[in-house]
């Protein structure tokens, strides 16, 4: 049978001119457990040593609904300061625009001094990637745009990208961009398939940007399935993943990696061993039937 491509070893950040990895890292959890600065940066050397350069963090990792907003930020603010060279190493992305309590702010009142908080945080000067976490209903489209685009000519930004937007809001945020869209941040795995159907990523091949997919192996519940969808599609992925000596999650990974969009998923393991595992992923192959039959067991209903 015939082999879909294999995914890129590394590929341009949407249309900006930033290399990265065909897989990201994710730090949403790095400050779990208390973890030291020392234990934190041998996590950022697993996904460095990995091939992995695409971190990605966000000003609103740590917060526990009380307190430790920008805790995930300043520990790898720690990291950098401790080991400087690391910097040069990563395409450094975070996400900004949710403010406790209240939930979503990006206003031209709170949205300027949250991308500075983030600089200060990460001890660094400029950010690759800065992603709008998730939008705001009450701030036009045209404001948000004003205020990114005078970060980015103010050199604190050289990429942008949105995170959990909708396809409209896509659009009209990059209807007001000078500076065009290089990334969306959606959930998408063999758990949450909407986004193969429902034109998201027909979106993101069309206006030109990357899809880093979020949880690629449904938050943990693909290693533990419960459901008979998530036993079917674990077990679908375990039959590939058997034929190819890989892990399921591994499987996932690739699985998503197939798809001509270029997904990036994130890996979101703090665990060094299963953060250097991923990249296996990039010498599974995929026919055409065994790529449906992981959908088709995610739909629970055959192709139309």
């Amino acid at each position: 049978m015939t082999q879909l491509p294999p995914p890129p070893t590394s590929r341009l950040l949407g249309g900006s001119a930033i290399e990265i990895s065909p897989f990201a890292w994710g730090m949403w959890r790095l400050t779990e457990n208390g973890r030291t600065v020392a234990e934190a940066a041998s996590l950022v050397h697993a996904a460095l040593d990995a091939g992995i350069t695409l971190l990605d963090t966000a000003d609103i990792y740590g917060f526990n609904g009380k307190d430790g907003f920008g805790d995930a930020e300043a520990l790898l603010g720690e990291v950098l300061v401790a080991e400087p060279a690391l910097r040069g190493r990563m395409v450094l992305a975070t996400k900004g625009g949710i403010m406790p309590p209240l939930p979503y702010d990006q206003s031209a009142a709170y949205l300027p001094g949250a991308i500075d908080a983030s600089l200060r945080r990460l001890r660094v000067d400029t950010i690759d990637l800065y992603q709008i976490h998730r939008p705001d209903i009450l701030a036009h489209p045209q404001e948000v745009a004003r205020t990114l685009e005078d970060a980015v000519s103010a050199g604190k930004i050289r990429a942008l990208g949105v995170s959990n937007f909708t396809q409209a809001q896509i659009e009209a945020l990059a209807h007001f961009l000078d500076t065009p869209l290089a990334a969306s941040q959606p959930e998408i795995s063999p758990l949450k398939i909407d986004c193969f159907e429902n034109g998201e990523l027909d979106q993101a091949m069309r206006l030109g940007f990357t899809p880093l997919a979020w949880s690629p192996i449904g938050g943990g519940r693909l290693l533990a399935p419960k459901s008979e969808r998530d036993k079917a599609v674990a077990s679908e992925l375990d039959r590939i993943a058997m034929e190819q000596g890989v892990t399921r999650p591994v499987a996932a990974y690739s699985w998503l990696m197939a798809h001509p969009a270029g997904i990036v998923p994130i890996i979101g393991s703090q665990n060094a061993a299963r953060i250097a595992e991923c990249v296996q992923a990039l010498a599974m192959r995929w026919t055409r039937q065994d790529w449906y039959a992981v959908l088709v067991a995610a739909r629970g209903a055959k192709m139309p």
